[in-house]
């Protein structure tokens, strides 16, 4: 399946304007389940931080560089992209919105090292990504200050991106961009202690019900769109009908411990 095609036809639509674009990271905050758990383990870490050196490594539409620079404007964020549209983009936007306290650049994961710089890396839906991931996990952790955390939101290995689609086994994952089809706990917690983390946790996101929330609300609509784009006209009307059903799915894996789930949130220190 197509992700990227679909991605960039609605940056295209929603970078018509600064408020539009403001509106798309909103609605971004409120369909995306990962956002929830990202923003809840982000706001526990900076809640006891004056200033901080932030990376968004693979910041791509950059609605967590906004979200950490509105947060704190004493928190300096540099989101970095292996696509330089994605870089020029941001750089655009957050200059017309006059944020002084984010940057861009172009950069290749696993050759980026700015070796004890940051405070806080967040890496969100990008592992999956890349084969090197070690080498990655290695480059992050020489690039962060001494107690600096990093911040993980990937695929689990326990069906991430419908890529274990029991009804159709021989089918490929639903984000047909990745490399790998999830992390399992021990797997990623081994690969970061190899890398130099001697503290790291992990859990599940992505249990039942935000299984269900995603179908609902991501992957039916990306289906029907890559079918064809005059389904852009009756979204907004699908999601008036769904979007209710989301949100409460969306609380409930938020606020559930999960036994399993698709998705996983890690947390190491240096």
């Amino acid at each position: 399946m197509q992700y990227d095609p679909i991605k960039r036809s609605l940056g295209s639509f929603f970078n018509a304007s600064p408020p539009l674009r403001k509106l798309f990271y909103r609605l971004l905050d409120l369909l995306l389940l990962r956002t929830w758990h990202i923003k809840r383990a982000f706001k526990l870490w900076a809640k006891n931080q004056d200033s901080a050196s932030i990376l968004d490594a693979g910041m791509g539409f950059g609605q967590y560089s906004y979200f950490m620079a509105k947060y704190n404007p004493a928190f300096q964020i540099k989101g970095v992209d292996v696509k330089s549209e994605q870089v020029e983009d941001c750089s655009d936007f957050f200059n017309k919105i006059n944020y002084k306290n984010s940057s861009f650049a172009v950069a290749d994961l696993t050759q980026l090292i700015e070796t004890n710089t940051y405070d806080f890396i967040l890496s969100v839906d990008v592992m999956e990504h890349i084969e090197e991931d070690v080498l990655v996990f290695k480059n992050f952790y020489a690039s962060m200050k001494k107690g600096a955390m990093l911040l993980i939101s990937t695929p689990s290995d326990q069906g991430g991106s419908d890529v274990h689609d029991h009804e159709h086994e021989e089918s490929d994952s639903f984000i047909d961009e990745h490399v790998r089809d999830g992390y399992g706990i021990p797997e990623i917690k081994n690969k970061l202690k190899e890398a130099g983390f001697s503290i790291s946790e992990a859990y599940y996101s992505y249990g039942w019900p935000g299984k269900i929330s995603w179908r609902i609300s991501m992957k039916y609509p990306i289906l029907l769109l890559n079918t064809s784009k005059l389904f852009f006209v009756i979204l907004p009307f699908y999601y008036i009908i769904t979007f209710p059903f989301a949100l409460i799915l969306n609380y409930l894996d938020l606020s559930l411990k999960h036994k399993t789930g698709t998705g996983l949130i890690v947390k190491a220190w240096k």
